[in-house]
């Protein structure tokens, strides 16, 4: 089996792009498009997009054929396709134009396949699969991947190469998982005896993966301890992150990269946390939060909202002196507040 060599760019024309996704013409309905570039290195053929405003005076110079953007356009572009959310109409024309490399159906000689494989997937050179694993229609399957005993990966789902998937894992249909993942590796789990030595509690529990769920290169989901740690449908996690034993994340959340997540947490549907996030253990935090990057989540946030703040580190007792303070600024400023009108009352009466 050969690798599959990337589909070659077809142009489309702007009215079959406005067509298929929507969206208002402004200029020539066939002009060309063959990629998507950036405004300011866009040339002829070449789809801009502008998203965010700091880069709206690059279209007095672009060069790409068309733009897409919000209404209202501007004199001078060539063509633009006007849309209340472009970023995300750029994410979807991009897809289109830029599709995964279709597999080759196969098994690579080298492969070593215990378990059973669908006619239409792709398993690359070296890659193990153990007895009782079951890997869907168009799955593909990279180098030097593991996939342990009893494993499921859903139809269409993806690994790149040098993955790991620890034995009892399930992974959903149309996933992505990118290199030097591991995915269902022993929690973090051990009872300390009087003497200072430590005793290993069996990790028996599994990792349990929904659809439409993508994992960043050498990110970590550890298997639960006793139950499962579950990643519901459409989760999207960035690069070198943590998800420590029995975590559960809800639909649609997205995290990045560096984010550290311990044990038993429960994160709602539709929450984002910025990079270098830290969240203990045993919290329960609510759909539609947003953690800020570099923020540590010491407590459950039962109510949606954004939320963020870094504490320099300081010795554990002046920390908690200098927290406790924290906690009650708004009460000492009132106070404040009220003692300088006193003062102010009683200049007035000398």
């Amino acid at each position: 089996m050969t690798a599959a060599s990337k589909t070659p760019v077809v142009a489309v024309r702007l009215d079959e792009i406005v067509a298929r996704f929507g969206g208002e013409i402004v200029g020539a309905g066939d002009t060309a498009i063959s990629r998507i570039s950036t405004l300011e290195s866009a040339g002829p053929g070449e789809l801009a997009f502008l998203a965010n405003p700091k880069y709206r005076h690059q279209l007095a110079t672009t060069r790409a054929a068309a733009v897409i953007m919000a209404p209202p356009t501007v004199e001078g572009l060539a063509a633009a396709i006007l849309t209340a959310q472009p970023y995300l109409y750029y994410a979807r024309v991009s897809q289109w134009l830029n599709p995964p490399p279709a597999p080759d159906p196969g098994i690579h000689p080298s492969a070593v396949v215990e378990g059973e494989v669908a006619a239409g997937a792709s398993i690359g050179p070296n890659v193990w699969i153990g007895p009782g694993a079951a890997i869907g229609e168009g799955v593909v399957i990279g180098a030097n991947c593991s996939i342990g005993a009893g494993v499921q990966v859903g139809i269409d789902s993806r690994l790149a190469a040098n993955v790991a998937i620890y034995p009892g894992s399930r992974l959903g249909a149309r996933c992505l998982v990118h290199s030097g993942a591991v995915i269902g590796a022993d929690g973090f789990g051990f009872a300390r005896e009087a003497e200072g030595r430590w005793v290993k509690i069996p990790q028996v529990g599994r990792v349990l993966i929904g659809d439409d769920v993508e994992i960043g290169a050498g990110t970590t989901i550890d298997r639960g301890a006793l139950g499962d740690t579950v990643i519901a449908d459409g989760v999207k996690l960035d690069n070198q992150i943590q998800v420590g034993h029995n975590v559960q994340i809800g639909v649609h959340t997205a995290m990045a990269g560096c984010v550290g997540i311990a044990g038993s947490t429960v994160i709602g549907a539709r929450c984002t946390v910025g990079g270098a996030a830290a969240i203990l253990g045993h919290l329960q935090i609510a759909d539609d939060v947003n953690v800020a990057a570099g923020t540590l989540v010491m407590k459950s946030i039962p109510t949606a909202g954004t939320y963020s703040g870094a504490i320099p580190l300081l010795e554990h007792g002046d920390w908690l002196r200098n927290f406790s303070r924290l906690r009650h600024l708004d009460a000492m400023a009132d106070k404040i507040r009220s003692l300088e009108q006193r003062l102010a009352a009683l200049e007035k009466k000398s």
